[in-house]
């Protein structure tokens, strides 16, 4: 359940920096309690302006992340790695299939158009949450002005950007990390282990420093040597912005007070043991003289940790995906039912081609004009035709819990139906390997050959 899984072959030995990502990365978070505590605050400054949102609930399990936001709409959906729509809600309600098609017959989800809002990682499930709500109370005429959805997801986004930013969320969580985060006492040794290896470690956080420095100490202090979770990374930055850090030549800032979190300009290479604010990738390159498939970088945002820096910089990628251990354990359950499955649909489509040729067969003895033919094979099909139900019959509830693997709104984080989802196309595209936690790695070695599996094609003989 805890293996690391490679899109692209890739050589451990030959990477000579890894950069680490520190929310949902180095530090995962119990979700329904840290995106819980985002959705107050989101909520508490939507009521300071006027919003009402009194009854607004956070539900963990109601949305997961890998779905998109359809601004033209309202709803949320799941589409497949072509875009095909196969989930929808409307705000909170479920579509039907009669719904569904109406709206999505003829088009399919392409993010690139700006229609499209894609939740990517686990800070989206408040995002989502808040959004189907509010656009429940624009149906039902509580909200006041002109709003359209995508003027209502603006300020969802908003909000939620604002209480992550908010001194009191982060001081809440600072105040109180055991209630927030789930600890890993195989993640320092990991890092260790890379560092003796001859890795150069570095963390890029759009943290600040105060809750950077208080959350990686909590964490990692009590795991390392020295004592302290500084003596892990040759360059750390802070308040980065990504993905703006990857792809533009942002300013450098010096932290030169760790107490105070005072910043002075900082010009030319980054130097080891010093904390960096903003800056940019390319210094990074320059400062340890290595560029493109030298640097690993491990992140949870499939947009701005590994979409951009393969993009623009044609680093490794890695992606944390902390949902996967959940999701395996449930495919492993399912197993038996999955393979009988399989069986009923082979079954199925063996059925299926000899109706097809037995409604060929039929038209041509018409044709022909052998009524007696036309109609022992009308019996035939007939006969045929009342087994197929029968599968059918013994299909369905095994292929309903099938797609309620993991969420029974909207089913497994990687598979739409039979097909793999469109999140999982994008994993496939920009993650040269994916795992669910970082301390994955470390059970594999900082020497570690990750060969890519052979791929299955429909042609491939099974």
């Amino acid at each position: 359940m805890r293996g690391v899984f490679a899109n692209r072959t890739l050589n451990l030995r030959s990477v000579e920096a890894i950069g680490y990502d520190m929310d949902y990365t180095l530090i995962h978070y119990r979700t329904d309690r840290w995106e819980g505590a985002a959705f107050e605050h989101a909520v508490e400054i939507l009521a300071a302006q006027g919003w009402p949102v009194a009854d607004l609930e956070f539900d963990p399990d109601e949305f997961i992340q890998g779905l998109v936001i359809d601004l033209d709409r309202g709803n949320l959906v799941k589409a497949t790695r072509f875009g095909y729509v196969i989930h929808a809600h409307h705000g909170t309600r479920a579509l039907t299939f009669e719904e569904m098609r109406d709206a999505y017959q003829g088009h399919f989800v392409d993010l690139q158009e700006p229609r499209w809002k894609f939740l990517n990682t686990l800070f989206s499930v408040s995002e989502a949450s808040l959004y189907a709500q509010l656009v429940d109370h624009l149906d039902d005429g509580r909200l006041e002005g002109a709003l359209g959805y995508d003027e209502l997801y603006q300020a969802v986004s908003s909000a939620l950007d604002e209480s992550h930013m908010q001194g009191a969320l982060k001081a809440r969580i600072v105040a109180d990390p055991a209630t927030y985060v789930v600890t890993d006492d195989q993640l320092a040794p990991t890092l260790i282990d890379q560092r003796d290896a001859g890795k150069k470690l570095l963390l890029v956080t759009n943290s600040e420093w105060a809750y950077t420095q208080a959350m990686m100490s909590w964490c990692f202090d009590p795991h390392v040597p020295t004592g302290s979770w500084r003596d892990l990374f040759d360059i750390v930055v802070v308040a980065a912005g990504k993905p703006r850090f990857f792809a533009q030549r942002e300013d450098t800032f010096e932290v030169v007070d760790e107490t105070a979190g005072l910043l002075r300009p900082h010009w030319g290479p980054l130097e080891e043991g010093r904390v960096y604010h903003g800056s940019n990738a390319r210094l990074v390159e320059t400062s340890l003289g290595l560029e493109g498939d030298q640097i690993l970088y491990v992140g949870d945002h499939l947009f701005g940790d590994v979409h951009v820096s393969k993009d623009m910089l044609r680093w490794r990628t890695a992606l944390i995906l902390r949902e996967l251990e959940s999701e395996l354990t449930d495919a492993a359950r399912f197993a038996s039912k999955e393979e009988r499955l399989r069986e009923l649909m082979g079954e199925k489509a063996a059925h299926e081609d000899e109706l097809a040729h037995l409604r060929l067969a039929r038209i041509r003895s018409r044709e022909n004009g052998d009524d007696d033919s036309s109609r022992a094979l009308q019996r035939d099909i007939s006969r045929l035709a009342a087994k197929v139900r029968r599968l059918d019959d013994r299909i369905g509830p095994l292929a309903r819990a099938s797609a309620e693997l993991g969420n029974a709104a909207w089913g497994p984080l990687m598979r739409a139906g039979s097909d793999k989802s469109l999140f999982a196309r994008q994993v496939e595209r920009y993650a040269d390997i994916y795992t669910s936690r970082v301390s994955n790695l470390g059970a594999r070695t900082p020497f570690a050959y990750l060969r890519a599996a052979r791929t299955s094609l429909p042609h491939d003989v099974t």
